[in-house]
């Protein structure tokens, strides 16, 4: 088979990162330059609203109104550089907004990347958020701003939460740009409410972390299975699997995008 020249040319399809409840693009840490390395590929990240970047703004209620909020971001980064479609790479609500994007607009969704995210009717609540865990959430609202972050690490990492240096990056980024409590609840809201009914057009890929103890992992086996889509568990990272094995993530990511394009 003789390729053309445009089929010859390596994917640029730009990968967008979408992080979680309350978190910013900075908290992907030494993720995005490790993810970056392995692929040709742009690696961008923005905020939705009422964090990182946005953190003034009013948080939608919805998965959609925080979708979009992102969403308008790409359009202007879209029309600046030309680019027709993107990859997206989510992480817990991240993972929801990208559902949300590639079943409201599938023609610019190259593919999905889910890492510990999950959805409703495929989980329960208490599996969607471990009831275990309930009690140390809640606490999170009544602490000062350096302790809730801590504590943060503590429920979202296996090992990071004990490096000194990242403790204090979280800490430093939240007295900077600020997550009201008001709006942390109206993103749990958001997500608690998430209902994915359809599957995707798009290929997709779940991960997620055996060790999680903030959601549990069999929530990403029922996003595989209703999604028909591949699974890869990582065996002992937590929640946050960009902070604990970057490495581990950014190889299974590029292996599917450079599979995917």
């Amino acid at each position: 088979m003789v390729l053309t020249n445009e089929q010859s040319l390596p994917d640029h399809t730009p990968l967008l990162l979408l992080r979680g409840l309350t978190r910013e693009q900075r908290h992907w840490g030494e993720f995005v330059p490790i993810l970056a390395e392995k692929l040709p590929n742009p690696v961008l990240c923005f905020d939705f609203a009422g964090a990182g970047e946005l953190y003034q703004e009013r948080s939608p209620t919805t998965i959609s109104g925080l979708r979009q909020s992102v969403r308008n971001q790409w359009q202007q980064h879209k029309s600046a550089q030309k680019t027709a479609r993107v990859h997206l790479v989510a992480l817990s609500l991240g993972g929801m907004l990208a559902i949300d994007w590639a079943l409201a607009y599938p023609d610019e969704v190259a593919s999905v990347t889910l890492i510990n995210s999950s959805a409703r009717p495929l989980a329960p609540f208490y599996q969607r958020l471990r009831w275990q865990n309930y009690p140390a959430i809640a606490s999170v609202f009544w602490l000062s701003a350096a302790s809730r972050e801590q504590r943060i690490l503590q429920l979202t990492s296996a090992r990071a939460y004990q490096n000194p240096a990242i403790v204090a990056n979280w800490q430093r980024w939240q007295q900077q740009k600020p997550v009201s409590m008001a709006n942390a609840l109206r993103q749990l809201f958001a997500a608690s409410r998430f209902t994915l009914l359809q599957p995707l057009l798009c290929p997709t890929l779940v991960l997620s972390s055996q060790a999680d103890k903030l959601v549990n992992p069999q929530c990403s086996v029922a996003l595989a299975n209703f999604l028909q889509a591949p699974h890869q568990q990582h065996p002992w990272a937590g929640h946050d699997i960009a902070l604990d094995d970057p490495n581990w993530l950014a190889a299974h990511i590029a292996a599917f995008v450079s599979q995917s394009a």
